[in-house]
């Protein structure tokens, strides 16, 4: 089965000027873009024509969990500026964390209560996972299955590298949650004796996950669209192409 393929924005903050990548990501054979705030936040009218002008859709973008909870409207209103289908917060500051189930509960809560006013416009709201979320709590539960055992209305973008990192295990994870999984990010990572360099992440096939053998286990999710990501890549553009051309080999993205 293959996908649509996004590109995170995110892996390319360090190169400057974001706009003038649009282009070769489209020639690279990329779909779309998913943007993280700042990217859009000055404004997303003048982002969304640049998206035009390149050929790319936006199909979800990250977003403050706090900007959920606070001003979903405005959110809200940039999904419809976007074209975008999925609102996506992606991280609780580690200050903010607690070891507590019923923290992580309430944090599900939060992400409900975004869907349900996502949902009136026709919207989406997924998480995005790191590895914290796949940490034991003291009562030997995760954080991660109290944030989307909440409500089904929340869904899943999951990030399949930081459950990697978190000690879990990717083809579990896509089993548990393929209900709620509306895309998926094939991030991937060195083991640990390669994490000297690139915060220890590779363009996707260069690192430990096999992803030919989770792609059954995708096409069993309800993921529209897969994403490529790479928190610190010395090259964005060997990155982006080479994530790219090996989605294409193992099946996932088209030619």
């Amino acid at each position: 089965m293959t996908y649509p393929v996004a590109y995170q924005l995110y892996s390319s903050r360090n190169f400057p000027p974001l706009e003038a990548q649009l282009p070769e990501l489209r020639a690279m054979g990329y779909d779309a873009i998913e943007p993280w705030l700042p990217a859009y936040e000055a404004d997303p009218a003048a982002f969304r024509r640049a998206l035009d002008e390149a050929g790319l859709k936006c199909f979800g973008f990250h977003m403050p969990l706090d900007g959920l909870a606070r001003a979903p409207d405005r959110f809200v209103e940039v999904a419809q500026t976007l074209g975008a289908q999925v609102l996506i917060p992606p991280f609780v500051p580690e200050e903010e964390r607690q070891d507590s189930a019923g923290y992580w509960a309430g944090i599900g809560e939060t992400l409900a209560r975004g869907a349900e006013a996502a949902g009136r416009h026709g919207l989406t709201v997924a998480w995005h996972n790191h590895d914290f979320e796949y940490r034991a709590l003291p009562d030997g539960t995760r954080p991660i299955d109290h944030i989307l055992g909440a409500d089904p209305a929340v869904k899943f973008e999951i990030d399949c590298g930081w459950i990697v990192r978190g000690g879990a295990d990717p083809a579990a994870e896509l089993a548990r949650y393929a209900d709620q999984i509306v895309a998926i990010q094939l991030k991937d990572t060195a083991g640990p004796e390669g994490r000297d360099t690139e915060d220890g992440w590779r363009a996707t096939g260069d690192g430990v996950i096999d992803w030919a053998a989770l792609a059954p286990l995708m096409e069993k999710t309800q993921a529209t669209h897969i994403v490529a990501e790479h928190d610190n890549p010395a090259d964005w553009r060997a990155f982006a192409s080479r994530s790219l051309h090996h989605m294409r080999q193992i099946g996932l993205a088209g030619s």
